[in-house]
């Protein structure tokens, strides 16, 4: 049996990628995980948490403009601060990457950064360096699509990534697509 570096080698250390890893870890396997950009993914970075994360201001601030009083709170003028309320989005999410990170190190997971790509069955390329293992996991996650003709400008044309980011509220929007994260921005 040929000798390998890690019991598990992962591919990608998103929502698919660090649990697998942790898991693996937990159940005595050595494990390398390769990560191209931060660990958490899209759903961490990008969709689920700051999309959540911008939910709970907007609820707050609705529930108190439309029901303060039924809940005995007196609130003559409600407003928001966007830029506020992405610094907290930002926090949120900076805390749960933190933690991402303790559990990599608290699991003894070999974080590899860097893109990998597949060489054969039990090795991955990751910029020059062979990452050799008995099993791979890919677990690359997703990425921004547009439509054909629509060009993404960041300015009009902007796609999930950066209504998600954005330090500012748009006056007015159209949504194209119903993923997670376009119909919570769109309930924001």
């Amino acid at each position: 049996m040929p000798n390998f570096d890690f019991d598990v080698a992962i591919l990608g250390g998103g929502m698919g990628g660090y649990p697998a890893a942790i898991r693996a870890s937990q159940l005595g396997l050595k494990v390398a995980l390769i990560e191209s950009d931060k660990l958490g993914g899209t759903c961490l970075h990008l969709g689920c948490i700051p999309t959540k994360a911008l939910l709970e201001s907007s609820e707050l601030y609705h529930r108190v403009a439309t029901r303060g009083a039924e809940f005995g709170i007196q609130a003559e003028v409600v407003g928001y601060d966007y830029p506020r309320i992405a610094q907290r989005r930002d926090a949120v999410v900076s805390q749960l990457y933190k933690g991402v990170q303790y559990l990599m190190k608290k699991n003894k997971i070999e974080v590899v950064a860097g893109k990998g790509r597949l060489r054969d069955r039990n090795t991955i390329d990751v910029n020059g360096k062979q990452v050799k293992a008995a099993n791979l996991v890919v677990a690359t996650g997703s990425s921004v699509k547009t439509l054909p003709g629509l060009e993404i400008d960041g300015e009009y044309v902007i796609s999930s990534d950066h209504a998600v980011l954005s330090k500012d509220v748009p006056a007015s929007i159209i949504i194209i697509g119903a993923g997670a994260v376009g119909v919570e921005f769109a309930t924001f």
